[in-house]
């Protein structure tokens, strides 16, 4: 794998604080964080917008985040698809995205040691856990959602269900934490993980277009040590357009900084740092006046696209410079080493 040269390094383009300045302008009262001004909020994307806030140690506007969720919760543990200003956009109800707010919550302990909050957020991560693995097949994929009308769609994502074995790590690493054995999800965490090493056949391939399809499940760790180096290299010119960054889809000439982003953060978890900090340096000039990263830009005529600042585009930025950095506690929560299955073993070690 040959790569350009490192352009600039996160130190040299803006600091920490510019971006959780942004993020957190974005906040409403109600704790809601909407993708931009007058844009959505989805459950998945708020959570991910909180971790970025943590790593500014912004834990007010964090905690505040998480207490819209709580109250957005659905009976049945899920959450809506979107919401604009509080009122339900998609009503689908995805199972991904009940079961995220369990990284958001761990990413938050490990940066604050506040056991007495996961406590307090223990009944809303757990009807969300349930939600998703409540829509788990024999073979151990996890169905995708359920209809606005309540049905079952009978279709498992790759990068859906990687982000759940995500959430379920997380998840049971708050249970230890808590002294809450939860054996129920050690089986759904088992059986999906062997479901995305060994089953692949089973996820919609339609989704193979997009990039999240090929490293997700490196990212959650689902893949590790030499099936994750193979489907990195097998995949990378299909995704990956060197200097610049990785594609949204592999059809189209549109880089995103997000996914970028999480390939960076996927890469360093496998060990191939150098690399993660090489693909990291491409997109650090993707920004505007006031430091913040574009969402995206076609290629090769960089044109943005689309112009608005999206919050979870910076977050994920934060989490990668972290990641590589080690600038906060839970700079480790991507990384494959930090794993033993479901046991975070910095606790122990």
């Amino acid at each position: 794998m040959l790569l350009k040269d490192p352009k600039l390094k996160f130190s040299e383009t803006l600091s920490i604080g510019s971006l959780t300045r942004f993020i957190s302008g974005l906040q409403k009262e109600s704790g809601d964080i909407p993708w931009h001004i007058e844009g959505k909020t989805d459950p998945w994307d708020i959570v991910e917008t909180i971790m970025g806030l943590n790593i500014g140690k912004c834990f007010d506007e964090s905690y505040r985040a998480f207490e819209w969720m709580k109250r957005m919760q659905n009976p049945d543990g899920s959450w809506y698809s979107s919401y604009i200003n509080g009122i339900p956009g998609d009503r689908t109800c995805e199972t991904h995205m009940a079961a995220y707010i369990s990284v958001g919550l761990f990413h938050t302990w490990l940066m604050n040691k506040d056991t007495v909050f996961l406590n307090k957020m223990w009944p809303t991560m757990k009807k969300g856990i349930n939600y998703a693995i409540g829509l788990q097949a024999k073979g151990g994929e996890i169905y995708w959602a359920k209809s606005p009308e309540g049905n079952v769609d009978p279709m498992s994502l790759l990068a859906g269900s990687s982000s759940i074995f995500m959430s379920l790590k997380c998840a049971l690493a708050i249970a230890g934490i808590l002294g809450k054995r939860k054996i129920s999800w050690e089986h759904s965490f088992d059986k999906l993980g062997k479901s995305i090493r060994e089953n692949t056949h089973n996820y919609n391939v339609s989704k193979s277009r997009f990039s999240m399809y090929w490293f997700y499940p490196i990212l959650s760790g689902a893949l590790t040590g030499k099936k994750a180096n193979n489907r990195i290299e097998k995949y990378w010119n299909k995704y990956v357009i060197d200097g610049q960054g990785v594609r949204c889809v592999s059809d189209e000439p549109w880089v995103t900084i997000a996914e970028t982003s999480e390939l960076v953060i996927a890469l360093h978890g496998m060990g191939r740092i150098e690399i993660a900090k090489i693909v990291f340096s491409w997109i650090q000039d993707k920004v505007y006046k006031d430091s913040t990263f574009w969402c995206g830009y076609t290629y090769p005529d960089i044109v943005i696209w689309p112009e608005e600042k999206i919050s979870w585009t910076n977050a994920v930025v934060l989490l990668a410079a972290d990641a590589i950095y080690s600038f906060t506690p839970a700079s480790g929560l991507f990384s494959h080493s930090s794993w033993d299955g479901f046991i975070y073993t910095d606790l122990v070690n």
